[in-house]
């Protein structure tokens, strides 16, 4: 005679049973759970994504050696990657709740319900978003409880569990029968949330608010010379492509801001605080500027930098209209999302430096990827600590009172851009022919100017390589070496600059932790 179970409790299984069909359910129920969250998030609030608060509670509590494992390995794709290992943690989870799932439905019930509060405080906390944010946790937490206790029921009816609490079985079903039904909730779920961040992203690439926006004219051009881009063949683009500038910031859902109700308001130690509308902004003189942007993040070679056409108002213009105080030596910027960016005061106020608030990215309006509407751009300093995407806060402070999102996880507060320089072509361990062989590449020290590139080919004397022209000393600057009597074996190149002050570009190897990497790019390639 079989004993009934405990009330409360789920059916039993019988002691050859592998419970393989528990883990899948657990991992349904949370795929149900979770995916109908994302998709309610592209219905009613796309900052109440739980998969984008939680990743975001990640980015803050990772350190930053790992974060730099990181971004070596993946580089831009860094938010793939933790979505992907966020999503194999979920399904770990799942896995685990369908273990406890088959011995107590109600404590099953009770920590999914945890696991949506989790998601629900992110969101709350971290977005500081009205209140309908949170109604996508919720209605994904309530959808993965009930389709949990559809698949207990499922179970139940399994050959080798005994009924359920109330007695009821159904039907028989086979233990392939019950894995198609959970794989096909699974499926269900993933789709779901698959379909909301895509829908998200597709939402965003079509809308007609970035396109409706009419950008005022520059009162001051920044044109490109002839001469800056050398046309080497493998080379990139004096102007990098929007389309291949890179990304690293700490969104992993990116912002998508009402032109009607975006703002930026300035404050702290100023004499008038300030609130700006996008067509206040838009009304001020604007200029236009080329500068290079790099991330702190970039090993010795790397490509986390890029070089652009920037148009927007200089940051200047609007500190002095407020009145900054004596007291002041830096600049607090928040986006969107919540970032923060601590800017050294002298950076901004620079006459001969145009920080901008950018609006317009090679001729057309911030993508929304890269800051829309209105982004930071400062020449000469890591991005970690100046080029804030979605602004919406400027606060003028001090160091000593603020610090940006990045110092206190171990990053310098200031963040100056080092002398560097990289190898583009031949590629690393590229075979050529003997003979003449043409070496380029680009080389950058922002604010001050590179004043040359050289050469050395198996550790022997340093040559001077041909320089690109430039429009100002915030570009990077383009070199070629063409090699005319290259023998024939294998040769190890390395490049070095030297800047406008006469400094020549450090030959020790650092880390890029914790105010930027420093050595020599090299290259070893093969003459035939």
């Amino acid at each position: 005679m079989v004993s009934e179970p405990d009330a409360g409790r789920g059916p039993r299984e019988d002691a050859g049973s592998l419970g393989v069909e528990w883990g899948l359910a657990g991992v349904a129920a949370t795929a149900a759970a979770v995916g109908s969250a994302e998709l309610f998030a592209w219905f009613l609030s796309p900052s109440g994504s739980p998969l984008t608060a939680v990743g975001g509670w990640v980015i803050d509590a990772t350190p930053p050696p790992v974060k730099e494992a990181v971004i070596a390995v993946f580089g831009t794709g860094d938010k793939v990657f933790l979505m992907v290992v966020m999503v194999l943690l979920l399904a770990l989870i799942g896995w685990g709740l369908g273990r406890v799932l088959r011995r107590s439905l109600p404590v099953a019930r009770g920590l999914l319900v945890i696991l949506g509060l989790a998601g629900l405080t992110a969101v709350v906390t971290r977005t500081g978003t009205p209140l309908v944010a949170a109604v996508p946790s919720v209605l994904g937490t309530g959808v993965g409880v009930v389709v949990l206790t559809v698949l207990r029921r499922w179970a139940a009816r399994l050959p080798r569990t005994a009924p359920a609490a109330d007695g009821s079985r159904g039907p028989a079903l086979t233990r392939r029968q019950f894995v198609v039904r959970a794989l096909v909730v699974t499926a269900a779920g993933l789709g779901a949330g698959a379909l909301g961040r895509v829908a998200g992203a597709a939402a965003r690439a079509a809308s007609s608010v970035r396109e409706a926006l009419r950008l005022p004219a520059p009162a001051r051009l920044d044109p490109v010379p002839a001469g800056a881009d050398l046309g080497v063949p493998g080379a990139g683009p004096f102007v990098t492509p929007t389309k291949d500038f890179y990304r690293i910031d700490t969104a992993l859902s990116v912002p998508t801001l009402d032109d009607a109700a975006w703002s930026l308001r300035i404050h702290g130690l100023v004499d008038r605080e300030l609130t700006l509308t996008l067509d206040e902004l838009l009304s001020r003189p604007v200029v236009e500027r080329v500068v290079t942007l790099m991330c702190v993040s970039n090993e010795v070679g790397g490509n986390l930098i890029g070089n652009a056409v920037w148009t927007g108002v200089p940051i200047r213009d609007l500190l002095a209209e407020v009145g900054v105080r004596p007291e002041a030596d830096m600049v607090l910027s928040t986006s969107q999302d919540r970032f923060t960016a601590g800017t050294p005061l002298e950076a901004l106020t620079d006459p001969g430096r145009d920080a901008l608030l950018a609006v317009s990215m090679n001729g057309e309006p911030l993508p929304f990827e890269h800051g829309y509407p209105v982004r930071m751009v400062v020449p000469g300093l890591y991005g970690y600590v100046s080029a804030t995407k979605w602004v919406v806060d400027l606060e003028v402070t001090r160091f000593d009172r603020a610090q940006g999102y990045w110092t206190p996880r171990g990053w310098s507060a200031r963040g100056p851009i080092k002398l560097s320089s990289r190898i583009e072509v031949p590629a690393q361990g590229a075979t050529r022919p003997a003979g003449e062989v043409v070496l380029a590449g680009t080389a950058w020290a922002q604010h001050t100017g590179i004043a040359a590139v050289q050469l050395s080919v198996d550790s022997g004397p340093w040559r001077d390589a041909d320089l690109g022209a430039v429009p100002s000393s915030d570009t990077w600057r383009q070199w070629v070496y063409r090699w005319s009597d290259a023998p024939a074996g294998t040769h190890r190149l390395r490049v070095r600059a030297v800047d406008s002050a006469g400094r020549v570009q450090d030959a020790v190897q650092r880390p890029t932790a914790p105010d930027g990497a420093t050595g020599l790019h090299e290259r070893t390639i093969t003459l035939t």
